[in-house]
């Protein structure tokens, strides 16, 4: 494979832009252990094989089952394997909470130190203010200690992005992003301009109608067809192609389905068909600002995050929360 999409950073450290996204190991709506372990942990090491060097984890993955398995597949692991897990993500943070979700990763998956951890909010919408502040202070201090290498943020606006780098260096956001749902385009566009990784979840979109839409419109099975690749690994390609600080985190329960996934790499999308993706794209779900980016990031100028109806964001944070409470990004593969 190529490379597996090129060289971008995830602080001092730098990854392929194809990863993969370790949710998926998990038992049905990410609880407990996985209904095959054994191929759970072919698929880790044939990940790792394959030149991946970036996983996503968590430790409420699974209830602690999917570091578990990471750590029996790759340990004792190779030097260049970035793995970045996540904290947050319940309301009413108290103090210490964030720094013991750290310590529980670095138990589970034992090691001292991670390549970077996200702060992962549940409402995105919500203001920053001093919550905020006090759980990125605890990642901070938690890099400045050496448990972590870099700080994150997960499930944000470009509100939060612009506070936290006004406090600390931020080395990667990961939000919802796709084909279907681009309502942190301003987010991407800002992590471009200051060369901060962006990591789309639920690539292939939401589980349920929004990601079987994707998957079968008609246009995409076309260009797929017409370039011999599957619509899953077309629209895949469609986000590394946005911008050089896209990072992949595709995840799957079999090796097929991995081989798949790594191939985006060696897909190569024409100019005329990355617009046509743009801008046909949009009788699924799409701004009018992402019809601007056809010349690449730097010709996009930042705008104001969009402001969405009362009742549209309400929808839309039901919609996150179902996901995060209770399901993968995609039927399990």
């Amino acid at each position: 494979m190529t490379e597996l999409g090129g060289l971008f950073p995830i602080g001092p450290r730098q990854v392929h832009r194809v990863g993969y996204g370790a949710m998926q190991l998990s038992g049905d709506g990410v609880f407990g252990p996985p209904r095959d372990r054994n191929e759970a942990l072919r698929v880790l090491r044939a990940a790792v094989e394959a030149g991946v060097d970036h996983i996503d984890t968590a430790q409420f993955y699974g209830a602690g089952s999917v570091n578990q398995l990471i750590r029996a597949a790759l340990s004792p692991y190779p030097d260049n394997l970035a793995i970045v897990s996540k904290v947050g993500s319940v309301r009413g943070l108290r103090p210490g909470k964030l720094r013991r979700g750290i310590e529980e990763n670095l138990a589970a998956l034992g090691v001292n130190r991670l390549a970077a951890v996200n702060f992962r909010l549940m409402d995105p919408a919500a203001v920053p203010g001093k919550t905020f502040d006090a759980g990125l202070a605890e990642l901070v201090k938690a890099r400045d200690e050496g448990l972590i290498e870099g700080v994150g943020l997960s499930n944000v606006s470009r509100r939060h992005l612009l506070r936290a780098v006004e406090q600390t260096e931020i080395v990667c956001v990961q939000n919802l992003f796709n084909l279907a749902e681009r309502d942190s385009l301003d987010v991407l566009t800002e992590c471009a301009t200051r060369d901060i990784a962006f990591v789309p979840f639920c690539p292939l979109g939401l589980p349920g109608d929004q990601r079987r839409g994707l998957l079968t419109d008609p246009l995409l099975a076309k260009h797929a067809d017409r370039l011999g690749t599957t619509p899953a690994q077309l629209a895949l390609t469609w986000l590394l192609d946005l911008a050089p600080n896209v990072l992949l985190i595709p995840g799957t329960r079999s090796t097929t389905h991995l081989t798949e996934n790594l191939g985006v790499a060696d897909v190569h999308l024409d100019q005329s068909t990355q617009d046509e993706l743009t801008h046909s794209s949009g009788r699924l779900k799409t701004g009018s600002a992402m019809c601007r980016w056809l010349g690449g990031v730097s010709d996009l100028q930042p705008g104001r995050p969009r402001r969405c109806t009362r009742h549209r964001s309400r929808m839309r944070r039901q919609r996150v929360a179902r996901w995060w409470q209770g399901g993968s990004c995609g039927s399990p593969r």
